[in-house]
């Protein structure tokens, strides 16, 4: 499952090609069903207002409809539920913790140094909350120019392992910037599902096993 918790800037429905798509209601159990798409079930505020309307709530209204997209969706039997995060340390991140029982926090961020504040900040965030943080993930790491083969590190080189190792945090992947990625996810393609064997399918691969070993790590040690 994969709930697009970006209120604000839903942008699941175009990566995922599911712009116009309502989600249908279980009337029985007065819940919606999640629109299934390459093998997930999701849901986004994207699917549930009109593209162009705008989303003016104060931040209780946001965790107010976070815990809804949780507890009025029907679900059923998931492997995993991956809860995508905005950036920030306010409602919405606050909610997922308070409502439901996380196995692991993954920190996203990108090479620059005021990217980096924004990790120290979540960190802090998530261990006031008992959430175990898994690792850290860098996207936009460099850049390999298709015309030389020659690795460019467009906004700097080294950095995030350096802050991961002072939080005590694993470095879980780098992702690079990539010429197929932005253009497949504006047609609503997954690159994994335009290239899988690619370098970046695989990357997102490795880390989702990575991912999925570290929960069963955790939940073990839990027992």
């Amino acid at each position: 499952g994969l709930l697009d918790a970006d209120i604000y800037g839903p942008s699941l429905p175009t990566m995922l090609g599911l712009k116009g798509q309502i989600p249908p209601l279980d009337e029985e159990k007065r819940k919606l069903i999640p629109l299934e798409v390459y093998g997930l079930k999701t849901i986004s505020m994207g699917v549930l207002i009109s593209e162009d309307d705008a989303v003016v709530w104060r931040g209780p209204m946001l965790g107010k409809a976070l815990q809804q997209l949780l507890e009025d969706v029907d679900w059923g039997e998931l492997d995993y539920l991956v809860i995508d995060l905005p950036p920030g340390t306010g409602d919405v991140q606050l909610s997922p913790a308070q409502l439901t029982g996380i196995n692991g926090a993954v920190i996203i961020t990108t090479p620059q140094d005021v990217a980096h504040r924004d990790v120290v900040r979540a960190v802090q965030m998530f261990r006031t909350l008992n959430t175990p943080i898994l690792g850290v993930v860098e996207n936009m790491s460099y850049f390999v120019c298709p015309d030389n083969d020659q690795t460019y590190y467009v906004f700097g080189k080294g950095r995030t392992e350096e802050v991961a190792r002072e939080l005590g945090l694993p470095m879980l992947q780098h992702i690079p910037l990539d010429l197929v990625v932005a253009p497949s996810a504006d047609k609503g393609i997954p690159v994994a599902e335009v290239d899988p064997k690619g370098d970046q399918a695989m990357r997102y691969e490795d880390l989702a096993y990575t991912v999925a070993a570290k929960i069963a790590v955790e939940a073990a040690e839990r027992q």
